[in-house]
């Protein structure tokens, strides 16, 4: 049986809060970012423990073979770019603060990715998705109404279960976002989502959390917060009640929502303020999608098609 995993020296635990807070004070990041920069660093500074190697004394050919060990492991070339972003960042960091001349990172060149379309489920089966959960439960209840809202408004996960009460409007439709980086915007839900949302908050969450109260839209039935963990869990059980085979992701139904936008013509820009991507390029993938479904009905439909 494997002991504890291997901590890193203090004085590389000091470098990696003090950058971690420095991020935060200067980017605004999201709590999910910083935890994966946290693990990261941490996981390459107690390899580099275990070498009687501290992570100001880090080499490019140190890197390049802490890099090759981690894909040998089964790491995926896109985490491990995200891996390499973080090294980065730190090191950039550490050149700026002084405790270093040189960037060892500069001349590691990041795994080369290739562009995964989103994984994204047909209408009909978003509809048997979201018609799985039984309403008349309480537990139900609130499953529809996640399921529906999420389908509605294309929220990352992270941003549907850390809704508060006072971010719904439901005389106006909408909800307030604060999406990564504290970006703020303002998503419509549409009518049918909207009345979910109503029958849940009227219904569901006063039975669920009986005389507790919490600030949060989703709840337990423990009166807690609802989780990523938790709601990715709940996605899955409807799914195989729904006879759902195909493979999901917390992301299918954001996927869902922006790719069948597409496909019934929204425009991409719109799509890219719904979605909260700063980039347009990141919502741009979304139109393979689409274009595949559009050549399709041509093919269908045109008399030369």
């Amino acid at each position: 049986m494997s002991g504890p995993a291997r901590q890193p020296a203090e004085g590389d635990r000091d470098l990696i809060a003090a950058f971690l807070d420095a991020l935060w004070m200067e980017h605004g990041l999201s709590d999910n970012t910083l935890g994966a920069y946290r693990s990261d660093l941490g996981a390459f500074a107690a390899w580099l423990d275990s070498r009687g190697i501290g992570l100001l004394n880090v080499t490019r050919d140190l890197l390049l073979g802490y890099l090759a060990e981690c894909v040998q492991r089964g790491r995926k070339p896109r985490s491990t770019a995200r891996l390499l972003s973080a090294l980065r960042r730190f090191y950039r960091y550490q050149v700026r603060e002084g405790r270093l001349q040189a960037d060892p990172t500069a001349e590691v060149e990041a795994p080369k990715l290739g562009r995964p379309l989103p994984e994204a489920l047909t209408e009909s089966d978003v509809e048997a998705l979201l018609t799985a959960p039984p309403p008349e439960e309480p537990l139900g209840l609130r499953d529809r109404c996640m399921l529906e809202v999420l389908y509605a408004t294309g929220l990352r996960v992270s941003e549907l279960v850390g809704l508060q009460l006072d971010e719904v409007n439901g005389r106006q439709g909408v909800v307030r976002v604060q999406g990564k980086g504290g970006k703020e915007r303002l998503v419509p839900v549409g009518d049918e989502a909207l009345d979910w949302l109503q029958q849940y908050l009227r219904l569901g969450r006063p039975a669920l959390l009986g005389r507790r109260q919490s600030p949060h839209v989703f709840v337990t039935g423990r009166g807690g917060a609802m989780t990523r963990q938790a709601f990715w869990y709940r996605i899955k059980h409807h799914a195989a009640q729904a006879g759902i085979r195909k493979p999901l992701s917390p992301h299918t139904l954001r996927h869902s929502f922006a790719t069948h936008l597409l496909n019934h013509g929204a425009d991409l820009r719109v799509v890219q303020l719904l979605l909260g991507h700063s980039d347009l390029s990141t919502t741009q993938i979304y139109t393979h999608v689409a274009r595949q479904r559009l050549q399709a009905l041509h093919a269908e439909h045109h008399p030369r098609g």
